[in-house]
Parts: structure tokens; C-alpha cells; sequence
């Protein structure tokens, strides 16, 4: 009988002022590595309100068009209920990362995420100011 292995750990991300996007694969596959887990499921979690995790071909032609659709979705020059309560100038960036999303959960085989050809895991900081982000990481597998 093979044992259940649990890993967990942080990834920390420094993220320019929002929309700014960063290729976090190779992190995370280094993780998978060290773990010991062949075969189980990555799940990554963004710490914090105005930033999300996804995928995407980390490409600049795709970047700067996921982007623009977050802004097209989001915009900053619209008025935000939040606004009112903080005047922070971030009311869209809260909006943007809730649509997006915190976390994702992936497939990990024989050592590495399963992921297709062209797409790789990012981290999203969609704040109007810079952030350094945690990202917390458990893994399970055999």
C-alpha cells in the first residue's frame, strides 16, 4: 500500500502595480519535485482580495489581451460602492480578482502539473499599487 504525501508550502511573488501578470509553472514544478508526489493534485491559493491564479499560453500577445479583457470586465474609471466606504482607488481591482478567482486546482503527473502545451499557471496582481503576494500551495498525492 502506497502512503498518502501531504506538502505544503508558500510561494512568494513580487507583482507590479495591476493588471500584472507573472508565470508561476516552474515554481510550482519545483515543488512537485521536492515533494515526492508521482501522481495527486496541486491546489494554489492567492492570498489577499485583489489578486487570483489562473491559466493561460504566458505569451505577450495573449497576456496583454487577457489584460484588456479584465479592464474591458473591471474598469477602473467606473464608480465603485467601494469607493465610497475607502477611498482607496481600488474598487476594481477587487472586482477583477473576485471574477477571477483565488484559487485553482491542478492535476499532477509523474512529477509535474498536467498541463497542456501552451498553458502555463499565473498569478495576477490586479491592485493599483505594487504587491508581494503568498501564494500557498498543498499538495496531495502518492
Amino acid at each position: 500500500m502506497t502512503a498518502t504525501i501531504f506538502h505544503i508550502t508558500t510561494i512568494e511573488v513580487d507583482l507590479n502595480t495591476g493588471i500584472d501578470i507573472q508565470d508561476i509553472t516552474d515554481d510550482l514544478n519545483r515543488i512537485i519535485g521536492r515533494s515526492g508526489i508521482e501522481n495527486g493534485i496541486a491546489n494554489a491559493c492567492i492570498v489577499g482580495s485583489t489578486g487570483s491564479l489562473t491559466t493561460i499560453e504566458f505569451e505577450p500577445g495573449v497576456v496583454q489581451d487577457l489584460k484588456d479583457a479584465i479592464d474591458r470586465i473591471a474598469p477602473e474609471n467606473l464608480a465603485y460602492a467601494h469607493e465610497l466606504a475607502w477611498h482607496d482607488g481600488n474598487g476594481h481591482s477587487h472586482v477583477q480578482a473576485a471574477l477571477l478567482g483565488p484559487s485553482i486546482a491542478l492535476p499532477i503527473r509523474k512529477a509535474r502539473l498536467k498541463l497542456g502545451t501552451w498553458q502555463q499557471v499565473v498569478a495576477i496582481n490586479h491592485d493599483n499599487r505594487a504587491r508581494k503576494r503568498s501564494i500557498e500551495v498543498t499538495l496531495v498525492g502518492v
